[in-house]
This record gives C-alpha cells, sequence and structure tokens, in this order.
C-alpha cells in the first residue's frame, strides 16, 4: 500500500520487499466503505469542501444568507481549518496506522461513528439546532477522539518513532477547542487561527517531507535512475528546525519584524530542501511530480507570509490562502487521489481527470491568491472570488465523482 512507504525512509534498496511484507489481519466481511478510514474520510471531505467553499462565495457575494452557529467569515474559516481538514487527516492517519504498528485497522461500526461525529459536527455548525454548546462539544469531540486512538495506537505497539504526529494532532484538537471558546465568548479568533495554521505547516513539513522524497526515489529507482534523492538528510533536519522556529514565533508575535525574518528563512530552507529532491524528473508521472508542487507552496506560503509581515508584496490574508488554498488544496489531493489508486489495488498512474483535479487545484488557488483585497470588494474581486472556487470546488469534486467509485467498492486485489 502507498502509505506504508513512509516508514521506509533510509532503507530505499529494501522498499518493494517491506512493501511485499505488510501486516496481514483476519478478512473483513463488512461493506468495503468501512474497511480503511481513508474511504468515507476522503470522500466525505472532498463533497463537503467542494459545496461548503462554493457557499462561502455565495454568501460574500450576498448572493445567500445563513444563521450558522457563527458568523460567516468565522463559519468558513472554522470548516476549513477544522472542518475538511481534520477528515483529510483522520483518512490518511486511520489507514498509515496500521502499516505502522501492525495492529487492526479502526473499520466497520467504530469506524462509522467517528464518520458520523465529524459529520454532525459539520451539520450543526450549520444548523445550530442544539444550541451553540452543544454543536461546539460535538465538533471538538472528533479531533479528540482521533488523537486520543492515534496515542493508544502508539503506546501499544511501541512506536514511539510516530509521536510527533501525535504531538501536532494532539495540538490540532487544542487549536480547534481554543477556537470555540473564543467565538462563543465573542473574542477574536485570530490566535487559534495562527495556532492551528502552523500546526498544519508544521504537518506538511513532516508528512509532505517524507512522502515526495520516498515516492520520489521509488520512481526513479523503477527506471533505473542511478541518482536517487536521499529522504533524511542534515538540510532536511535544519529545515524543519527553521520551519518550527518560524511558526512558533509568529503564533506569539505575529506582527513582529524577527516572525517576519525568521519566516522568510523557513521559507528559504524549505524551498533549498525541494530542490535537493530533484522533482523536475518527474515530470511524466504527475502522480509524483504533484508532491513537488504541493512542497513548494509549503516554501512559498513561509516566504509570503515572511514578506507580507515585513510589508513586502502580498497581504497577510493572500499569504496565508498560499497555504490554505495552495499547500493544503495541493498538497491534500494529491495524497488522496494515490493512496485511492494504491489502497484499492489500481496502478498508481494519474490519468486525465486525475491530472485535471490537479490543474482545478492550483489554478483556484493562484486566482485566491492574487484576487484584489476582499475587504473592500469589487466587481473584479468578486469575479477573481467566484472563478477561484470553481476551480477549487471543482477539483474535489472531480475528486469524488472520479475515485468515489473506488472508494465504496472491494479492492481490486481482494
Amino acid at each position: 500500500m502507498a502509505l506504508k512507504q513512509i516508514q521506509m525512509a533510509g532503507q530505499p534498496a529494501v522498499a518493494k520487499q517491506q512493501e511485499d511484507d505488510e501486516p496481514t489481519f483476519p478478512r473483513y466481511a463488512g461493506p468495503a466503505f468501512l474497511s480503511y478510514g481513508f474511504r468515507p474520510f476522503f470522500l466525505g471531505a472532498a463533497l463537503f469542501t467542494g459545496l461548503a467553499v462554493l457557499a462561502w462565495v455565495a454568501l460574500f457575494a450576498g448572493m445567500a444568507a445563513a444563521d450558522f452557529l457563527y458568523s460567516p467569515r468565522e463559519w468558513h474559516v472554522h470548516e476549513m481549518l477544522f472542518g475538511y481538514l481534520p477528515a483529510l487527516i483522520a483518512g490518511f492517519l486511520l489507514t498509515a496506522m496500521p502499516n505502522w504498528t501492525d495492529r487492526m485497522p479502526l473499520r466497520g461500526v467504530p469506524l462509522l461513528l467517528l464518520f458520523l461525529l465529524w459529520l454532525g459536527g459539520r451539520l450543526l455548525m450549520a444548523f445550530p439546532w442544539a444550541g451553540a454548546t452543544t454543536a461546539a462539544v460535538v465538533d471538538g469531540a472528533f479531533l479528540v477522539l482521533l488523537a486520543t486512538y492515534i496515542w493508544r495506537e502508539i503506546v501499544i505497539a511501541g512506536s514511539w518513532d510516530r509521536a510527533p504526529i501525535g504531538l501536532l494532532v494532539s495540538l490540532y484538537a487544542c487549536a480547534n477547542m481554543l477556537f470555540h471558546e473564543a467565538a462563543l465568548r465573542g473574542m477574536p479568533t485570530d490566535f487559534p487561527e495562527r495556532f492551528a495554521l502552523s500546526v498544519m505547516t508544521l504537518m506538511l513539513t513532516l508528512i509532505g517531507g517524507r512522502l515526495t522524497p520516498t515516492f520520489t526515489r521509488e520512481f526513479l529507482a523503477d527506471r533505473n535512475i542511478a541518482t536517487l534523492p536521499e529522504v533524511v538528510s542534515l538540510m532536511d533536519g535544519v529545515a524543519i528546525v527553521w520551519v518550527l522556529v518560524g511558526v512558533i514565533t509568529w503564533v506569539l508575535q505575529p506582527e513582529s519584524v524577527g516572525a517576519g525574518a525568521l519566516l522568510l528563512v523557513a521559507g528559504v530552507a524549505s524551498v533549498v530542501r525541494l530542490l535537493r529532491w530533484g522533482g523536475w524528473r518527474t515530470w511524466r508521472e504527475p502522480l509524483v511530480l504533484i508532491l513537488h508542487v504541493g512542497y513548494l507552496w509549503v516554501g512559498l506560503y513561509l516566504l509570503a507570509l515572511g514578506a507580507s509581515i515585513l510589508g513586502i508584496g502580498f497581504s497577510t490574508t493572500n499569504a496565508i490562502h498560499v497555504l490554505t488554498t495552495g499547500a493544503m488544496g495541493t498538497m491534500t489531493l494529491a495524497v488522496m487521489t494515490r493512496a485511492s489508486l494504491g489502497h484499492t489495488g489500481r496502478p498508481r498512474h494519474a490519468d486525465r481527470l486525475t491530472v485535471t483535479i490537479y490543474l482545478l487545484v492550483n489554478i483556484g488557488a493562484l486566482l485566491r491568491i492574487f484576487s484584489p483585497n476582499p475587504v473592500t470588494p469589487t466587481a473584479l474581486t468578486h469575479a477573481m472570488l467566484g472563478l477561484s472556487a470553481l476551480g477549487w470546488s471543482g477539483a474535489y469534486l472531480l475528486f469524488a465523482l472520479h475515485y468515489g467509485r473506488y472508494l465504496v467498492r472491494p479492492s481490486l486485489d481482494e
């Protein structure tokens, strides 16, 4: 399975053998849709975010009205940071953990209940008929339970090398609770938003920084290309430390010159790290190339955010969308498409519709990033935001349409 290779870092010569030695679990006789976490959560997240972004643009343009738990702006921010992203994180980790720990995956009724808890949070945020406190508790419980599951698996299996992932998911759950507390009290949600964005930046830096060179090595090795990128090196550690220091400083001192300078250094280190992987050599396989594009967005986000703090270039809002629409959108779809193919027994190759998904999400991100300031919207602002939403949402809805049939059916190798 595709995600198995995360744990193959530093062992390229035996990658294929390790892939063949995946743990064997008792045969699952229930619905295929509930056999692995990526199935319900990838499909649910794709449908939700595709519709939620379109709804947000309609609200922003004054074409619709809604009585959400929070204001339309806060609803949009919350549902992008704590709605669709946690579902994708859950889909990835619930599928990866069994390979990391050699323990049974969460499947069947327990998986269904966890998915329904996530879905309940989305519904109560949009239609808070049960009350604000209940909606916040239900929504917050999802990430808390996900973090609890991850830590349980890490402790029982003794897989302490995965502890950073458990820590980041736990911090993400805390950020969500802080958001609800601030919003329910009528206070600004700036701090939990920065907190969540920084945790997600670290996740992309750690996980994306392991997946991208690993799958690049596999692709190049299959074509007998001798020069292979290192999966782990001193440069990787340096880049991760700079990103960690930069985002922590930004969370605590968002407008300081020091935060801007540190983020610029972190951005440069991330781009240098990316260039070492030689992504241009994977142009023949978009399924691999798109991982490099997604990681490039991470470096560009750090550079754009640092520059905005120092008063150079982008506004802070547009800089943040380099992460949320560019890096998050591209990297999540890169992982979703690859995992959905590999875990359903299909060839890991990007067909034309998959390439279209990649183009749409990146075009949508570019349009959003270069849109005029939405604080004082003009006709051009509405036009660019509308086109951006169509492209970005279209990518996720096309994923649901194209890959949904794979996610609800048994794998070809079952």
